[in-house]
């Protein structure tokens, strides 16, 4: 079996479900250790993180993944067992194959091979790994961001292996992402009985005109190759079960991706102003997930493409959209950010699943990008 196949095989195996990383990094550190890394295990609350360095002094490449995955549903939904890593038809199932455990796997086997290709290289090649992404993503890299600022560690170019291929591996480069904000409103009401509307204040009626505006606003036109700033209301809940009670609470949950346009403190003050106005009888709680971060054209950047061009075929679109990924928390450290990685069609869903002739190939792209910055 090809090394990168059978090391992301042994790391499906191992159920790493978040945060648990369940032996995925001292597995990992073992092999980064034999080939010359110096290896720094950072146990934070419940969360294993791996820093590992080879080199040093500038400029510094890290190579940023994670370990840990999300639950995988109901098991009888899977064709076989999600922490039973098979192959069928050329193609690897198990939870983790696309979201990240190919990637984790194929950077390893890529920074044994450069070390044994260059083993005086300049600079620093360095691995990061956390136990935290698919979570709370509180004890991962956004705390060891916080301790490389107290260390003075700068960071130059750095590589996340989230999967951002579309349809063939390469063919999107991810040049920045979007920030995610999102708020618990509670609204307070009055409980009471429908037929006497008076005795009663019914929450959702008082702030159906607050969230109507907050919906139908237009936040911005976008930013250079971000999308517009969009805010979702993802869950709403008020009453009793009963249909004759006036509710005495609604309580909204709601998100917005936003672009450069905006930091969260901003989008914050707009709308407690806008709630203020309504004058509603309301708590806000609210959970900033990560700012928004780009690249700008530069040599991560420009590197990246004509690599990606090269195993794709084309230039590979470049582009801000997704979720948000561990490289909010290393873009303010003033690193240049990108993300590669495998096809992401099935990530997080039952089979999840990576081509295996992707996965064998996913080694030499990280090699190729890694012998370009530093070799």
């Amino acid at each position: 079996m090809n090394d990168v196949l059978a090391l992301t095989c042994d790391l499906i195996a191992r159920p790493s479900v978040t945060p648990d990383d369940a032996g995925c990094q001292a597995l990992l550190g073992g092999r980064l250790a034999r080939a010359g890394f110096q290896c720094e295990h950072l146990r934070l609350g419940e969360v294993d993180n791996l820093w590992a360095t080879h080199g040093s002094g500038a400029p510094v490449l890290v190579l940023l993944g994670h370990t840990d995955v999300v639950p995988s549903g109901p098991v009888d939904a899977w064709h076989s067992d999600p922490f039973d890593p098979q192959i069928r038809d050329g193609v690897l199932y198990g939870r983790g194959a696309a979201d990240m455990k190919g990637s984790v796997a194929a950077f390893v086997v890529a920074a044994e091979q450069f070390i044994a290709a260059y083993p005086d290289h300049p600079g620093t090649l360095a691995v990061l790994l956390t136990s935290d992404e698919e979570g709370d993503a509180i004890d991962g890299v956004r705390r060891i961001a916080g301790l490389f600022r107290e260390r003075g560690q700068s960071i130059d170019w750095c590589i996340t292996g989230e999967p951002s291929s579309t349809a063939v591996l390469g063919d999107l480069l991810r040049v920045g992402r979007r920030g995610s904000l999102s708020a618990t409103l509670t609204v307070k009401g009055v409980q009471g009985h429908v037929a006497y509307p008076h005795k009663a204040r019914n929450p959702i009626h008082l702030a159906a005109a607050a969230l109507a505006e907050l919906t139908a606003r237009q936040w911005d036109e976008g930013y250079e190759s971000f999308p517009p700033t969009s805010l979702q209301v993802s869950n709403l809940h008020a009453g009793t079960g009963a249909n004759n009670v006036i509710p005495g609470e609604l309580q909204v949950l709601f998100n917005l991706r936003y672009n450069p346009h905006w930091d969260a403190p901003r989008l914050e003050q707009d709308i407690v102003t806008l709630l203020d106005r309504h004058a509603l009888d309301y708590t806000l709680k609210w959970h900033r997930s990560g700012e928004p971060f780009y690249t700008p054209e530069g040599t991560l950047r420009r590197v990246a493409r004509e690599v990606l061009a090269e195993f794709a075929g084309a230039a590979p679109e470049e582009s801000t959209g997704g979720g948000t990924s561990d490289a909010r928390f290393i873009a303010p450290l003033g690193a240049q950010c990108i993300e590669v990685g495998p096809v992401n069609a099935s990530i997080h869903q039952v089979d999840e699943n990576i081509s295996v002739a992707d996965l064998e190939e996913l080694p030499a792209l990280y090699l190729r990008l890694i012998e370009r910055l530093l070799a």
